[in-house]
């Protein structure tokens, strides 16, 4: 099946991959942090600040393959710290609504991002394959 990446210019990777990509109706979008588009920096020092910009940049990612958050299937959610889960869970609600996507949240060590607190990925399942390579 063809796939395209989806070139958002959101910010620079940090290695050789993409921020989404489509492959038929599915967009796949990688691990995400908090990161403001606008400054290039992590939008905060609150998991509550990261977990909103994370899940704004993943439901624009999806956006710019076609989609809306209302096609985000499942989000995978790693936090630095697991206390940070109700602040995350806070951020969430707020751009999610029910039926809510389908969820994994880990605990992890550290991530690549100095000051990072978390990272998203998301599954979307868009209403068609109209617009896929």
């Amino acid at each position: 099946m063809p796939r395209e990446a989806i070139d958002t210019p959101l910010f620079d990777p940090i290695g050789p991959y993409s921020h989404a990509v489509r492959a038929g109706h599915l967009v796949f979008v990688s691990g995400t942090p908090g990161i403001d588009p606008a400054s290039g920096e992590l939008a905060g020092t609150t998991a509550h600040e990261q977990a909103g910009q994370a899940f704004d940049n993943v439901i624009r990612l999806v956006e710019d393959a076609g989609g809306s958050a209302a096609d985000i299937v499942a989000v995978q959610v790693h936090l630095v710290d697991t206390a940070d889960f109700a602040e995350m869970n806070r951020a969430f609600a707020r751009r999610f609504k029910a039926p809510y996507p389908a969820r994994t949240v880990f605990g992890v060590a550290a991530l690549p991002k100095r000051g990072a607190l978390l990272t998203v990925s998301a599954t979307a399942c868009l209403a068609s394959d109209k617009g896929a390579p």
